[in-house]
């Protein structure tokens, strides 16, 4: 039977409560998820020889059962996860909290009464991770973004670290284009934070390929290498506390850059200081050479540069940009042109906004394709804008939503007010100038309602607002003239009772045929599908 993630969100917000006083509340998540990681790997490893985690004698979350009430309780903690991290090369990952701070967890019977609490939570037979069969689950990914999404405001600032909502890892995921996975396909992230959109990309290989992350933050990057482990992948490689543009940590043979098949991200928007510790004007691994150089205060196109620098010739990649990326001028104008002349841009995808916590500005995917660049003839231009629904004080896409996008966009359906593949021409036209801000090329406005002064003075339904409805017309012809009549030029009135119209359109011959039509269509699939649909199971992919 599986965890039910409200028991365990429950269980989350109850261990924040008991750890509320002494720390800024963006912190909790480095003390919960890493008593979760104990936790879930002492549940699922304790007495299986074949376990991917060793837990050590004295190194599992039985050994901190034993704890509660003692004086030594935070130093002990400490000691058992060492114990855990020593026997599965886990150190500066999962001993990365302290649960012996005492500006962070009190002093004394406090600390102790604090520590208690908490492991009694994680104690509770609901959170009984041996009994948990959703293998497939982003379990630590989904607790992260659930204290993200309650913490963000409360801690009242983001630290730069934007959690990437799971529905934009999928189309990411799928729309990069991954085929015929292999051992040796090379995933790559160079902003991974908790790893949540790695997993999204190595889930749609089918868990097939080697996974390569780097994360500034010490503590996000930690909880990335949980996260891998929690997800079957130990042996992804994750790298940790060093700026991925200044000091990248995935090099080659020769000290270049390590290419990759696939890359994604989600960088901190307009970063302000991602110039600090390297020379942009003499980058070592030319990645703004032939582009031009970001400018100092906004790093976007720079984790687009880089990420471009570190695909393979065939390579592909996506990655979150604020819409600013599309058409801001001077120096970003320049390296936009020459980027659309390489051909690399697939397409671009417009997001709503507030979907991200940290940030409520619109966003937009640009999806990379250097294998097809030297044909590319234009770019597929997605508005999604308002393809959403609120969710509390954010707003979330939907399952209409993501399948729409993906669909789209993989097929290159061109939808009124919606889509369109955009010429290099027109984009490069003067009137344009490489600029790809998408309203320039799809109007998604809706129709305005024209409200006809004269019907409502002296009556009548304008013939305008009927023709409209021609579509309907086509397939019942007869219908129009049953219920509407001639009242005067440019104007019709109801023919029939406004109480008879639904009886009227019922009993029509046209309406009766083409509904039998529609139904018999349906049931002829219907018969001929149902028993594939019954016999899928969890995890196939239809």
């Amino acid at each position: 039977m599986a965890i039910k993630k409200s028991e365990l969100y429950s269980s989350l917000w109850a261990s924040c409560d008991a750890l509320r006083g002494g720390m800024d509340a963006s912190q909790y998540k480095d003390y919960v998820l890493t008593l979760l990681f104990v936790k879930y790997v002492s549940d699922k490893n304790a007495n299986n020889p074949n376990a991917l985690i060793e837990i050590p004698k004295g190194g599992g979350f039985a050994d901190m059962v034993k704890l509660k009430g003692q004086k030594e309780i935070g130093d002990s903690i400490n000691k058992i996860i060492g114990e855990l991290a020593q026997a599965n090369d886990l150190k500066g990952i999962i001993d990365v909290a302290d649960f012996n701070d005492e500006n962070k967890l009190g002093k004394g019977k406090e600390m102790v009464d604090k520590l208690s609490d908490l492991i009694s939570i994680f104690e509770n037979s609901s959170l009984d991770f041996r009994k948990n069969r959703s293998e497939n689950d982003d379990l630590l990914g989904d607790a992260y973004e659930y204290l993200m999404m309650h913490f963000a405001t409360e801690s009242g600032k983001s630290k730069g670290q934007f959690y990437t909502p799971s529905e934009v890892s999928r189309i990411m995921a799928k729309v990069i284009g991954i085929k015929n996975s292999s051992a040796h396909t090379a995933f790559y992230d160079p902003t991974c934070g908790s790893g949540s959109l790695l997993l999204k990309v190595i889930d749609e290989a089918d868990g097939i390929g080697t996974i390569y992350g780097q994360e500034k933050d010490v503590a996000t990057a930690a909880l990335c290498r949980m996260n891998m482990i929690l997800h079957n992948h130990p042996t992804a490689e994750i790298a940790k506390g060093q700026s991925t543009l200044s000091n990248p940590l995935f090099l080659n043979e020769h000290e270049y850059l390590k290419t990759f098949d696939y890359s994604v991200a989600n960088p901190p928007f307009s970063l302000k200081n991602w110039s600090n510790g390297f020379n942009p004007s003499d980058d070592g691994f030319q990645r703004f050479t032939g582009y031009g150089i970001p400018p100092e205060k906004n790093g976007d196109y720079a984790f687009l540069l880089h990420i471009i620098k570190s695909l393979k010739s065939n390579g592909k990649g996506a990655i979150i940009l604020p819409h600013g990326v599309l058409f801001r001028g001077n120096a970003e104008a320049e390296i936009r042109k020459n980027i659309i002349k390489k051909g690399y841009v697939k397409g671009i995808i417009g997001l709503p906004a507030n979907l991200f916590y940290g940030t409520g500005i619109p966003a937009c995917i640009i999806v990379i394709d250097k294998e097809n660049a030297d044909r590319s003839k234009g770019i597929f231009m997605i508005d999604a804008s308002k393809c959403y629904i609120k969710d509390g004080n954010k707003n979330r896409l939907q399952e209409k939503d993501i399948h729409k996008i993906v669909d789209v966009f993989t097929k290159q359906i061109e939808v009124s007010r919606y889509s369109r593949m955009v010429s290099i021409e027109e984009i490069s036209d003067p009137k344009n100038d490489y600029n790809l801000n998408i309203p320039r090329y799809i109007d998604s406005q809706e129709q305005e309602d024209i409200q006809d002064i004269l019907a409502h003075l002296k009556g009548g339904i304008p013939n305008a607002d009927i023709d409209a409805l021609q579509n309907y017309w086509n397939v019942y012809p007869s219908m129009k003239s049953t219920i509407f009549k001639p009242f005067n030029d440019g104007y019709s009135i109801l023919s029939i009772e406004p109480t008879k119209i639904n009886e009227v359109i019922y009993n029509n011959n046209e309406f009766v045929s083409f509904s039998k039509k529609m139904d018999n269509i349906f049931n002829d699939w219907k018969n001929r599908n149902t028993q594939s649909l019954k016999n899928l199971t969890i995890g196939i992919k239809p």
